[in-house]
């Protein structure tokens, strides 16, 4: 029990910190037209599955909690996305130092989508009805 207790920890702990390290990115993006509209979009979709992971936390059903998690996905595909344009542009000084960041998107967008596989999976199992006890022979 503690060994998930410690997982949950160590996902709100690395969403936390990639949410805080989005938000430095997005103030450092050169002031231009561009690196102010990537730097919104890039901040929203950044910070946002910290939040929804919380959200998810406190989910009303199996299938709320999928529905958060796939939120969470789908924002961190998004924020994946453009990190990879602020790098290719670039619209920071130092594009290299991206990489780490990049990487840790993908490796928390995995995270997700085995986390929705296995929550869909136990909604279908939870979903099956229970097998008949067996018959007696005296009946």
């Amino acid at each position: 029990m503690a060994e998930t207790k410690d997982r949950k920890y160590d996902l709100e702990e690395r969403l936390l910190e990639f949410a805080a390290r989005i938000v430095r990115v997005s103030e450092k993006l050169h002031p231009t037209d561009a690196g102010r509209h990537i730097g919104n979009q890039l901040l929203r979709s950044g910070s946002s599955p910290y939040g929804n992971h919380g959200e998810a936390e406190d989910a009303e059903s199996l299938d709320d909690f999928v529905h958060k998690l796939k939120i969470c996905a789908k924002e961190m595909r998004e924020t994946w996305r453009w990190l990879r344009l602020v790098k290719r542009v670039p619209l920071v000084e130092k594009p290299g130092l991206l990489d780490p960041l990049i990487d840790e998107a993908d490796q928390l967008i995995r995270i997700f989508r085995q986390s929705i596989l296995t929550a869909r999976k136990r909604a279908v199992n939870a979903r099956r009805p229970a097998p008949a006890p067996p018959r007696s022979n005296a009946e």
